[in-house]
């Protein structure tokens, strides 16, 4: 039996403009959190002994969660195997 439901890939599903303006949004939120929480030193804006690649890996792991989140979401309008 085949499906005959219309299917969109994964691909599209994650460069939706809908999904990927919320991933930023959690990205900017909890980023700036965590990054606060990690780095106390951010609140004086005092940037010695800061390391940029995990700033940015703190923003970047947000991101990557709430997308993924968003493509799962979206994929039980459109299902397909990832």
């Amino acid at each position: 039996m085949e499906n005959t439901k219309p299917q969109q890939p994964t691909r599209k599903l994650a460069i939706e403009k809908k999904s990927l303006k919320r991933a930023l949004r959690v990205a900017i939120l909890v980023g700036v959190i965590l990054n606060v929480i990690n780095n106390p030193g951010l609140i004086t804006f005092s940037f010695t002994g800061l390391n940029t690649y995990k700033v940015l890996l703190t923003f970047l792991v947000p991101f990557c969660v709430s997308l993924y989140s968003s493509i799962l979401a979206n994929r039980k309008k459109c299902p397909e195997q990832i």
